[in-house]
């Protein structure tokens, strides 16, 4: 008889973005093991539910923080269907996963906590006032969940010693994020590629892949690209998924700038760019960045989370410093101008992945933790 995994989330479809992507990428592995049911909020647009599984939705208030709304879950529903479960599986520390965590510890249950970002970090940076009050309560809120929880999955070493550091001292497990690289793979030909994407083929293409959001500081690179489309005509900027609705209209207005909001298959368009950039000022492993180093895409990043341990500058890509939109243009035209040590960081972007970071890894080391548990 299988177990039953309650997988309990604050981030899931329609809403694309990290987190919804590593559970649509986890739960078809799991599915032989366990009985599976979600918990997640119900968000705008249209949903189709993953196939042999429960899902349970819950609606959303209509306060946005950041570029998100939270859910408001129903406590009575939520203690219902931990008490029939086995294993509550969190994922982040929204008010479902929150609650997950509280209840699931309340009723005896193994509750196993997977560490998607530091939300303090994240939500402190994704709010524009009392930046500073949000990271201290934000932080104690979050020790106090973790410590309730049974076990923690974290991304990197580096996220685990983060909460060893706060004084989290449940049992925590490293288990790094891996790209499916049958999938995320090189185009055949870079041209065709652009051509897919409705991109003229000599065009060079800059793009970002992920939530539009604050913390991700998409305005260091939309002013990195002015200045950088001054030198080349043909040149657009490609941005990949959907958050803030004020800076999708500042997109929007720019001819050269395709915005192409949430899709389900983002391959495509990774493909189809030349250069990848992540101007993000809090990270933990930042999956879009492998998935694009994994299609052979040179990268350029700033200096966070796990990343700045898998990219080696001027190996398989380039650093710059947080909110340098001048040192920015500057690295993207080195790297326009220079054909070859582009070339040669993107291959070696492939062989990162595909040497150290397997998808099959990490559904093994998943698989094997939850049923152990």
């Amino acid at each position: 008889m299988k177990k039953k995994l309650l997988i309990a989330t604050d981030n899931f479809l329609p809403r694309w973005d990290g987190i919804s992507r590593f559970l649509l990428e986890i739960i078809p592995h799991l599915k032989d093991d366990f009985d599976i049911t979600v918990l997640a909020p119900k968000f705008k647009g249209k949903f189709k539910k993953p196939a042999g599984i429960d899902v349970v939705r819950f609606d959303t208030f209509n306060i946005q923080l950041g570029d998100f709304y939270p859910a408001k879950p129903s406590i009575k529903k939520i203690k219902e269907y931990i008490a029939e479960t086995d294993i509550v599986w969190t994922q982040g520390l929204g008010p479902i996963g929150a609650l997950s965590i509280i209840y699931g510890k309340k009723l005896g249950k193994k509750v196993v906590s997977y560490v998607h970002s530091i939300e303090w970090e994240l939500f402190s940076k994704s709010i524009r006032f009392f930046k500073s009050l949000v990271h201290y309560m934000t932080e104690i809120f979050a020790k106090m969940l973790y410590n309730k929880s049974s076990l923690i999955l974290a991304p990197s070493l580096e996220v685990k010693e983060i909460l060893n550091w706060i004084g989290v001292k449940t049992k925590i497990k490293v288990v790094h994020l891996g790209i499916d690289t049958s999938v995320f793979k090189p185009a055949d030909n870079k041209k065709e590629a652009k051509k897919k994407i409705g991109v003229g083929p000599e065009t060079k293409v800059i793009g970002f892949s992920g939530r539009i959001a604050r913390e991700k500081d998409l305005m260091t690179l939309y002013r990195a690209f002015l200045k950088l489309e001054r030198d080349y005509k043909d040149v657009i900027l490609l941005i990949v998924g959907e958050g803030l609705e004020n800076l999708k209209k500042i997109f929007d207005i720019k001819p050269n700038i395709k915005a192409v909001g949430a899709v389900d298959n983002v391959v495509p368009y990774l493909q189809a760019m030349d250069i990848f950039v992540l101007p993000s000022l809090t990270e933990t492993s930042s999956l879009a960045t492998m998935e694009a180093m994994a299609c052979e895409t040179a990268i350029v990043t700033t200096k966070v989370g796990y990343v700045k341990r898998y990219i080696k500058d001027k190996f398989n890509g380039v650093f710059f410093p947080k909110k340098n939109d001048l040192v920015l243009s500057l690295k993207l035209k080195w790297l326009f101008d220079n054909e070859y040590p582009r070339n040669m960081m993107a291959k070696n972007a492939r062989k990162t992945i595909v040497d150290n970071y397997q998808w099959h890894k990490t559904v093994e080391k998943i698989k094997s933790i939850l049923i152990s548990v």
